[in-house]
Formats: C-alpha cells, structure tokens, sequence
C-alpha cells in the first residue's frame, strides 16, 4: 500500500525497472536522506547546470551527477502516459520494490538507453540483507551522537594496525567521538560486504569508543568525485572531521584530515610517524598487493601488521587460491579446439579430486540453458552472460566451472570476468588461438562449408567478426600440437599461479 505522494491505483498499474547497482546504491542514499537535499534522481536540467557550474538548476552546490538511466522502450512508453500517472516502480535485484519514481523528465541519452529524473518515494520495508541492524538513518545517527566533534572514517578496506593508529591518533587529539562507517556496495575484486562487516568489527577492541554504521557508498567513475561525495554523505550522518583515506578534499563544510605515513618500530613494537624511526629500525606498512599476495599463497599475515582477528577474518574471505573457487574460460573459433581441450582438462582436475568440477561446454549450454536464443551479436551476448553467471556462481562456493563458448565479442567476456570477481572466484581467459583454416579443414560440423556457400549467415570468422582478446593470461595453438600438450599447458598454469597443488607424477 502507498503511504506517500504516488496513489495506489497509479502503483498497480506502473511499469518495473531494476537499476544498476551504482543506482540502487544511490537509491537507498536518496530515500534515507543523506543525499538531502536531493529528493529524487537528478532531470536533465540539473544534470547540465552541473556540468557546468557545480550546481544545480535551482542553483543549490551540489558535487557530483546523480542520475538514472532506463532503457530507450521503456523510455518511450513512459513519455506517451499521462503525466499525473508517470510513475515508476524501482526494485532491487531480486525485483522486490524499493521505490517509485516520479517522473518528472525522460531524455536520450545515447542509442537504446534514456535518462529519467524525479522524486522519489520508498516502497516496502526498506530492503534485506545481512547487518541490517548497522543500516541507519542519518537522522538517527545524528541523534546517537554525544555532543561536540565527530571523527568520520570510511573504511572500505579492513583496518590493519597502521590505519588503527592513524585512527586512534586523530581520534586523541581531536577529542572526538568516532564515526565508521562501511561502504556496503560490492566491488569487483574486493571483499564482499559481509566479509568486510566482519573484518572491521574484529578490529573494534582496537579502536577508540566509536559508533559503527554501514552505508551503501557506490564507488564513482573517479577519485575526486568518490572525495566529494563521501565528504557530503559524512556531513550528512553529522561528521565534523573526515579521515581521509584518498583524495584530500573537502566538501560540505567537513575539515579533512590527510593522515601522515606511519611505519612499525622495530625496537619496541610501536607505530610512529615514518620520520621519526631510523632506517634501520623502520618497517613500512604492507601494500595491498602484498597482502594479497599473500591471502593468494596461504602465508599468514605478520602480525606486526595486522591483528590477529582481523586476518582470522581476511583469511576466511580470501582463502589460499588452492581453495577457493575457479572460471577457466576458453574462448576461440569453431573448430579451433576448445572443448576438447576443456574435457581433458576436467579430467585430469577430476582425478586429483580436490574440487568439484563443473564443464559447461558450448553446445550442452545452447541446448539446455539457452533454447531458443538465436546467433545474433544481443543472443550471443546473453549466452555468454548466463554461461559467466553459472560459472560465477560455481565459483562463488569453491568449485570449478570450465566454460568453452566461442565467446566473440571482448565486452561479454569482461563482463563474465567481472561476475567471477564478484562472487569472489578466480578468472583465467584462455584464447584457443587455432588459425581459421585449420578450423575450416576440421569442420565437423560442416558450418564453414555451409557458411562459404552462403546457406548460413552470422558465422563466427566469415561473416561474423571474431574480437581477438588482449587480456587472456594464456594463449593456445592446437594446431601444433597434441591435446594432452595443450592440457598440460593449462595445469602449468593454474599450478605455477597457485590455484591448484602440482600434480604427484605415476611412478
């Protein structure tokens, strides 16, 4: 039922859209305030006067762009209803509805996508998840807050000691109550929001009193306007002080704090300000490329470097790359060799048994988890999302998925790389580079033939283009040679990159 401003017969009969992440992120900023004062996605008008002046159209300061994009059809179907009955119902991923929008203006913005602003009203309960007990309003954490300064810090990324003393220290000489808050929107190769709950809670004994709040900060398209967007959405939640952890700049009357270089003391086991530690005594903070690398191996974190329940805790979110889940995807023409290659390589993971193996080869998944799509570039696409995405999930509980679509276009397979390293799983691209005339000579399916005498269109390498990929971390030819030798050159690698143990060889 409608409790707001959009009536319910309106609501029964309006069109869903789920937006992206990065929207839905901002939706949730917008309903619960910290974006006042914003109270609906941004018109054109808005969008233009930002561009150019850093404010709105009715000449508010506001950073940053926040705007929804729709597909041009719904676009237009919404452009011929009657304005009082404009309406949109926004849900999440699962389609359960979050909010209505209003829509006030539709635009083009490039082809097959439009943009539409206007107000927004929550719908339903407020969303799901876990730790929503950590999801507050502003208005409520405002409340929460002791009188005087307030310290902001947001951690996205797990705090180890060198963050903990910038933290505690700033928190010290201010006299200031400490605010973190925990941005908790997926990142691609990062730690899933759970994962990074935990980490920070697990650092909370080594912290100042402090309130701890999760947001759902979505990362923009750069630093300067993530700066000026968390600087505005703190001020919000009633930060005085911002740690930073980026960009130094501030925004929305918020004084940011640009922390000094720490390094460990190796005479007595303290942190310091890098300078004030001889060279020789002076440990530098891990990157976190090393810590990485690291997780990746299965060494254990130094504990100089981080507490010890904050690794119990990176350590179950990043296990050793032997135990945590893996996308082999192979991508070549027809005929090239990819299944074979595939199926030998399912075989022998198989035989040493330490994962589940899963081969989603291209004809099975045409037949059964992609009926009826056709070989157009928007079909092909859309298999190999929906191949990406059962890979993804395989991944996501520690198994294997092997995948061997022809995979043409370079878009689609970032975008299966990009599921993969969000559902915390592992991504090898394997371009089975056989040369189109051996493929032809191969034929077992006698495509080639028939797409030379024009009775078939839309075939990979004749008549549809094949996008050579710059990104595959191994590169086959089985043209010369055997397909144990190509297998062989797959288990070198996923074995010289830690993702499975070496092979014990027969005696």
């Amino acid at each position: 039922m409608s409790n707001g401003w959009v009536p319910d017969e309106v609501l029964r009969d309006a069109p869903a859209y789920t937006p992206r992440p990065t929207e839905l992120a901002d939706l949730e900023l917008l309903l619960t305030g910290a974006y006042a004062p914003l109270t609906g996605f941004m018109t054109r008008a808005d969008l233009v006067s930002i561009s150019r002046r850093g404010r709105l159209a009715d000449d508010t300061p506001w950073p940053v762009p926040v705007a929804l994009q729709i597909p041009t059809s719904l676009a237009q179907t919404l452009e011929v209803t009657d304005p009082a009955r404009r309406v949109l119902v926004l849900t999440d991923a699962e389609g359960a509805p979050v909010a209505a929008l209003d829509v006030a203006d539709v635009w083009p913005v490039r082809e097959g996508t439009a943009g539409a602003g206007g107000r927004v009203q929550r719908l339903g309960d407020g969303g799901h998840g876990p730790f929503q007990r950590l999801r507050r309003d502003p208005g409520e954490v405002r409340e929460l807050m002791p009188q005087g300064r307030v310290l902001g810090v947001i951690a996205d990324r797990p705090l180890h000691r060198p963050q903990l003393a910038q933290i505690a220290h700033a928190a010290r000489t201010l006299g200031a109550h400490l605010l973190v808050m925990i941005p908790i929107n997926e990142h691609p190769g990062g730690l899933p929001p759970e994962f990074l709950v935990r980490s920070v809670f697990a650092a909370r004994d080594r912290m100042p009193t402090a309130t701890i709040i999760t947001v759902p900060l979505a990362r923009r398209r750069d630093e300067i306007s993530d700066a000026l967007l968390r600087a505005r959405v703190a001020a919000a939640y009633g930060v005085t002080h911002l740690l930073s952890t980026g960009e130094s700049l501030s925004g929305a009357g918020l004084r940011v704090l640009v922390p000094r270089e720490l390094a460990y003391d190796n005479r007595d086991g303290q942190w310091r300000w890098r300078d004030d530690i001889p060279p020789r005594n002076r440990r530098l903070a891990l990157s976190q490329q090393e810590i990485d690398d690291l997780l990746d191996r299965g060494f254990p974190l130094p504990e100089w470097h981080t507490p010890p329940a904050v690794a119990k805790e990176l350590v179950r979110a990043r296990p050793p790359r032997r135990h945590r889940g893996l996308v082999v995807f192979f991508t070549g023409l027809s005929g090239s060799g990819k299944s074979t290659v595939a199926r030998g390589l399912a075989d022998v993971l198989r035989e040493q048994g330490d994962r589940t193996v899963t081969l989603l080869d291209g004809d099975v998944v045409r037949r059964e988890l992609s009926a009826g799509l056709s070989f157009s570039k928007a079909d092909r696409d859309l298999n190999v999302r929906r191949i990406g995405w059962v890979a993804a999930e395989i991944g996501r509980h520690r198994g294997v998925a092997i995948c061997c679509p022809i995979a043409p276009y370079a878009q689609a397979r970032a975008t299966a790389r990009e599921m993969a390293a969000t559902a915390g799983a592992g991504f090898l691209l394997i371009h089975v580079a056989t040369p189109l005339e051996v493929c032809e000579q191969r034929d077992r399916k006698g495509l080639y033939a028939r797409a030379r005498a024009g009775l078939i269109t839309g075939m990979t390498g004749i008549d549809d283009p094949y996008e050579e990929p710059a990104d595959a971390e191994l590169v086959l030819d089985t043209s010369k040679g055997t397909a144990e030798e190509a297998v062989d050159a797959v288990m070198h690698l996923l074995t010289e990159t830690g993702w499975v143990e070496p092979r014990l060889q027969p005696a």
